[in-house]
């Protein structure tokens, strides 16, 4: 039996590791992104494609033989129902988000505008009066139980392919996180001491380890990509 990790890919072969998956301890976690053992299921017959492979010339042929209907289209550009507020927070990191896509560009001025406006937004974000894992958790349950599914059936409507691509990295990352945090609520402060935390700068990808991964799980981009996170004075 081989079971795959939802996160980075990698498979526990039975056969080639000699004990079975259900013997090993719920502390295991995948040796390659370190994603907890809950995140591993059974392999499937047929593998799904993944976002880092490029379609072929005919895929990318039928989806350019078949653009959205104008009418949806038009729908989503003057209606004001598909559109929502946003918080100073969710401005703020939009902002963020907007001023790493100008550097990756190589649009230098744009992107200090946009550092600005996010340096903006975060200084009059209030606080959460529910922080708490128990609230982070339920969010990331929401997010892959109705989030992501409601966004993959929007961009597969509108043969959108990159924001497809999007939801495969998004999806994997929030796996990821709630791996995280559930290894958090069983361990405490302990999985953090003494350990660096780093980022992927492209897909948000989140490593606890002495050394970022020599390829991202996810999007496979190199180390230097990775960013280590500072931890948070002690008040």
């Amino acid at each position: 039996m081989r079971y795959v990790c939802s996160v980075c890919g990698y498979i526990y072969d039975e056969a080639r590791e000699e004990a079975k998956f259900s013997d090993l301890p719920d502390s295991w976690k995948c040796p390659l992104c370190r994603a907890a053992k809950s995140l591993f299921a059974p392999e499937k017959g047929a593998e799904e494609p993944t976002p880092s492979k490029a379609p072929s010339a005919s895929a990318q042929d039928a989806a350019q033989a078949q653009p959205v209907p104008t009418s949806q289209a038009e729908g989503l550009a003057h209606t004001g129902e598909e559109l929502l507020p946003l918080s100073a927070g969710q401005l703020a990191a939009l902002c963020s988000n907007l001023a790493r896509g100008c550097e990756k560009q190589y649009h230098e001025e744009e992107a200090q505008l946009f550092r600005k406006l996010a340096d903006y937004f975060t200084s009059i974000t209030p606080a959460v009066p529910d922080a708490s894992v128990e609230a982070l958790a339920a969010l990331f349950q929401d997010d892959l139980s109705a989030g992501y599914p409601a966004l993959k059936a929007t961009a597969q409507a509108g043969q959108d392919r990159g924001t497809q691509r999007i939801c495969v990295w998004g999806e994997k990352v929030t796996n990821m996180l709630r791996s995280l945090l559930e290894q958090y609520q069983a361990e405490g402060e302990a999985l953090l001491a003494g350990t660096p935390i780093w980022v992927c700068t492209v897909c948000g990808f989140v490593y606890i380890g002495e050394a970022p991964p020599q390829l991202c799980p996810v999007c496979k981009v190199p180390a230097w990509k990775f960013e280590q996170i500072e931890g948070r004075a002690s008040a």
